[in-house]
């Protein structure tokens, strides 16, 4: 989703006189010393992309701004980019752009998801930028934002560099700026901060684009990771590996798009409405509980789950249907009372997917 980035050359008449910049000479400018404004194209997809477009849109220059065209491209017709470009009058094209040269001086990949040959790149005299959710070489990939989440990072930010062809995410640095990331905070939230600001510093990136250009720096290989796409298999709870804090990490970083997941009785079970660490008082001291094993408290309608380290609750399930945990419990989870135990409590036992069936494994890829 996070495009890549590549060198794309340095100034307008460097362009013109070098051959080896690997541009044609024809490039009619009416630039001033600066570069601005700007005739750009914009590659975006969603609502992350939307925000830059929305600032780039809002600083044309009839308004005094940096920019001085600015056209859409877009990969499919129902995207909140194109959405956005048909409701502010943008000029769109379809996937790939049928452009030619001198039509524009630069362009702008946010959330894109393709990438782009070599010869679609050296059509803009001063290359492609990108503006990617972390602090580059780290998360490099389609999917920056959901992992920082789950790696548990204090601090993240945005980049702005220059697209490569064939590969992502590995271009020059032209701009960074560091974001702290808030306790508690879930993907969605982060994202729509790192979407505003990195839209600002883009904007901030052309304002003296040439001078960035000049002084950017190449990637290092230190520190570099990947960050690749969220997937349903992400959502399975190992209960003896995770502990409270890493289920609650996968929950604030995935969880509004994919369902947290266990087996119980061979049957898929998806959590609901996540509650975080849990304490128990009411189970029996005298012997540790099995990760997976499940007590409903009865005061607060949760069903509190042990993993690696403690205990980790979830207001509602589905099984079939949307149960409350109070649902749950009376219509299932009472099969499995040990009558030893307290009434307020039920234990039951939650499995991990490692353990599950081939059977149970068949049942979940089709639903």
């Amino acid at each position: 989703m996070w495009m890549p980035c590549r060198t794309a050359g340095a100034c307008v008449e460097a362009v013109r006189c070098c051959p080896q910049a690997g541009f044609r000479q024809r490039w009619p400018r009416r630039l001033s010393s600066s570069g601005s404004p700007w005739r750009l194209l914009f590659f975006g997809s969603d609502h992350f992309a939307v925000e830059s477009l929305k600032l780039l849109t809002s600083n044309r220059s009839s308004s005094g701004g940096i920019v001085e065209s600015l056209e859409v491209v877009t990969l499919s017709d129902d995207v909140p980019v194109k959405r956005f470009a048909q409701q502010n009058h943008l000029p769109v094209h379809r996937w790939p752009p049928n452009i030619v040269d001198g039509q524009f001086d630069v362009g702008v990949v946010v959330s894109f998801g393709r990438l782009l040959h070599e010869r679609l790149i050296n059509r803009f005299p001063h290359g492609i930028l990108n503006v990617h959710p972390s602090l580059l070489p780290r998360w490099r990939g389609p999917a920056p934002i959901f992992h920082t989440i789950m790696q548990g990072d204090t601090v993240t930010g945005v980049s702005i560099i220059q697209i490569r062809p064939h590969r992502f995410d590995v271009g020059p640095i032209l701009n960074q700026q560091l974001h702290q990331v808030p306790d508690n905070c879930t993907a969605d939230e982060l994202g729509a901060a790192l979407s505003t600001k990195g839209a600002h510093l883009l904007v901030d990136t052309f304002m003296t684009l040439s001078e960035k250009i000049a002084h950017k720096r190449e990637q290092s290989q230190t520190g570099a990771t990947f960050a690749p796409k969220i997937n349903t298999s992400m959502g399975w709870i190992v209960w003896e590996e995770q502990t409270c804090d890493q289920i609650d990490r996968l929950y604030r970083a995935i969880g509004s798009r994919i369902h947290l997941r266990t087996s119980w009785m061979g049957r898929t079970i998806k959590l609901l409405d996540f509650v975080g660490k849990c304490h128990i008082s009411l189970l029996d001291q005298r012997r540790k509980a099995a990760p997976g094993s499940v007590s409903f408290l009865k005061e607060t309608n949760t069903l509190a789950v042990c993993c690696k380290d403690g205990w980790v609750g979830f207001k509602a399930v589905v099984l079939r249907k949307n149960l409350t945990a109070t649902d749950f419990y009376n219509g299932y989870l009472h099969q499995t009372l040990q009558k030893e135990r307290p009434c307020e409590t039920a234990q039951g036992l939650f499995v991990s997917r490692k353990q599950g069936s081939e059977a149970h494994h068949m049942r979940d890829s089709m639903l």
